[in-house]
């Protein structure tokens, strides 16, 4: 599974791809708000630091303003994928966008019907958000399942980009099913590193190597 993550804060980009797991970015207007910037210079920047998709999102709702947005942002990279909502408008955008070339992740999507119409609309990365579905009381991670079963059953090449991801939970159970990428905060993605029996045994070495009184080099 591939690994991308929700933010705009470069900073945090940089240090999490010198791990060699980030395999991608995506951000929206509220993360480019969070940031403070001006938002094609963070795309610009960020499409620097990593190689793989870069997700930027247009800002228009009806397809002719839209398509003049996407113009702008693939203009910034190569890398750039451009984000369109998963309404009429955005699947028409996509449509025109994938049969130039251009990547798409559509996103704001919540049933697996939806994700049916952005697989057939040409989608690079379709994108439910598992978490607002788990806010409302319904299960995220059954989506998945419902769009990967779709997905299988008729070879479509659309990648499933599960957003909204709260919790390592997430992570793990997308995996599970069989999701193509997940995007998660900087924090969720720090989280996957951690558990006590971890810190414990790394405590315990080193203080078993202290006591040997050696040094290496």
């Amino acid at each position: 599974m591939k690994f991308f993550v929700d933010t705009a804060d470069t900073a945090e980009i940089r240090d999490l791809a010198e791990t060699g797991l980030l395999d991608g970015v995506t951000t929206n207007p509220s993360l480019i708000h969070k940031a403070g910037r001006n938002f094609l210079e963070v795309v610009r920047e960020i499409c620097g630091i990593v190689a793989g998709p870069v997700s930027a999102e247009v800002v228009a709702t009806d397809h002719k303003e839209m398509m003049r947005e996407a113009g702008i942002l693939r203009k910034i990279a190569d890398n750039i994928a451009v984000k369109v909502p998963l309404t009429v408008d955005g699947l028409k955008t996509c449509k025109a966008l994938t049969g130039e070339g251009t990547m798409v992740n559509v996103t704001l999507c919540f049933t697996a019907n939806q994700a049916l119409l952005a697989a057939k609309a040409g989608a690079t990365f379709i994108s439910p958000f598992v978490g607002r579905l788990d806010d409302i009381g319904t299960e995220g991670m059954q989506l998945i399942s419902e769009i990967r079963l779709i997905y299988d059953n008729y070879d479509f090449a659309t990648e499933i980009l599960v957003a909204s991801v709260r919790h390592p939970i997430h992570v793990l159970e997308a995996a599970k099913i069989g999701a193509d990428v997940m995007t998660a905060p900087p924090a969720v993605i720090r989280q996957l590193f951690n558990h006590p029996l971890t810190d414990r045994g790394l405590e315990a070495f080193l203080a078993d190597w202290q006591k040997t009184g050696q040094s290496i080099g």
